[in-house]
């Protein structure tokens, strides 16, 4: 790497960990004066609130990295303009396009880390956070009975279990039903059970009462009574992969599942006929959200590298401007892909191909 290099991205990386900072604290300070009075009917010691908002900031880091970018991007390039430096950069050859190679390296490499961070470490600090509110705080309490559980196990298999009582970890009115694997519309076999029971020395659910029907070629059934059998021994049905702590998970807020059971949640609820279009926005913006750390460096670099009568105050006011303009249309796109309106994956993306647009367009016209 070379020297001028180097010396772009220390300021840069500097200017956003200074920003990151500074939001963090904003964000903790005003939930903190907002929550209050809550924290001290509940009489949270200090290491309790330093745990909670530990807990807490995962989920602000998410939301504050394009900012972060957009103000390194404002400062930095401000202040080679201020002292000379990016004239100084460019009368040694050195044009703006070369600037930006190691800024946009850097904004890309915390791009790719923004998608895992957001997809993996958010939602377990946000599970931890949210289980915190629930025992100290008393906020967002799961019930401990969960009604009407659809669960597609195997592509022609799907669980649907009335009620299940997190305490006693049983589950009754279950029907497992088994579809045939050449045309999923005509059933095989339908197990019917009054009660289960999760037990933790064998792993496998032990069954009370249930009633085993086979639906054979020549529209004709036969019934077999089963009691005081465990699951994986009914040669039919097969081991299923179901266990308290999946059916738990049911109850957790989609905010509370990393990537991969947020994707397993929809495909379950799509399997059960529900409406999933505001889950597969809310997936998709998962991922696309972090790509605006590269649109907001490209915006922030093409503003601040111009002399402008009101300075660097003038363009700090012009890119928070803009943020929050992405940011509203952001919630509004989202708000007609939750309808149906719009494609989930156009939605998710939707304000950042039309922000990296005018992005790169009032980059090249004030740059040429």
């Amino acid at each position: 790497m070379k020297l001028i290099d180097r010396y772009i991205l220390r300021h840069f990386i500097l200017n956003f960990l200074f920003g990151l900072l500074c939001f963090v604290l904003i964000f903790i300070m005003v939930d903190l004066f907002e929550n209050l009075d809550r924290f001290i009917d509940k009489k949270l010691t200090i290491v309790m609130l330093a745990t909670y908002y530990m807990y807490f900031i995962p989920d602000i880091l998410k939301l504050i990295m394009p900012v972060g970018m957009l103000l390194a991007s404002l400062f930095t390039i401000s202040r080679f303009v201020n002292y000379s430096e990016l004239t100084a950069m460019k009368s040694a050859g050195i044009s703006i396009y070369r600037y930006l190679l190691p800024v946009l390296t850097f904004g890309m490499i915390v791009t790719l880390f923004a998608v895992y961070f957001n997809g993996w470490v958010v939602p377990h600090s946000n599970r931890l956070k949210y289980k915190f509110e629930r025992e100290v705080l008393g906020r967002n309490t799961i019930s401990n009975s969960i009604q009407n559980i659809y669960i597609q196990d195997k592509i022609n298999r799907i669980i649907i279990i009335n009620n299940y009582e997190k305490s006693t970890q049983t589950c009754s009115n279950t029907s497992i039903q088994i579809f045939s694997k050449d045309t999923l519309t005509k059933i095989n076999i339908k197990l019917d059970i009054v009660s289960m029971k999760w037990d933790f020395g064998k792993k496998d659910w032990f069954i009370s009462t249930a009633y085993l029907r086979e639906f054979n070629t020549f529209d004709t059934e036969s019934l077999k009574i089963l009691k005081d059998i465990y699951l994986s021994a009914i040669s039919k049905v097969d081991k299923i992969t179901l266990d308290p702590e999946t059916l738990e998970k049911k109850q957790l807020k989609p905010e509370e599942l990393v990537l991969s059971e947020f994707r397993e949640f929809i495909d379950n609820l799509e399997a059960s006929g529900q409406e999933v279009a505001k889950e597969k926005v809310d997936y998709y913006s998962i991922i696309s959200f972090p790509f605006a750390n590269i649109i907001t460096i490209i915006f922030g670099v093409s503003i601040s590298s111009n002399r402008r009568k009101g300075g660097a105050a003038l363009h700090f006011g012009i890119s928070l401007i803009v943020s929050f303009i992405y940011l509203g249309f952001v919630k509004i796109s989202q708000v007609f892909g939750d309808n149906g309106d719009l494609n989930p994956v156009l939605t998710a993306w939707l304000a950042n191909i039309l922000f990296f647009t005018v992005s790169v367009v009032n980059f090249y016209r004030l740059n040429n």
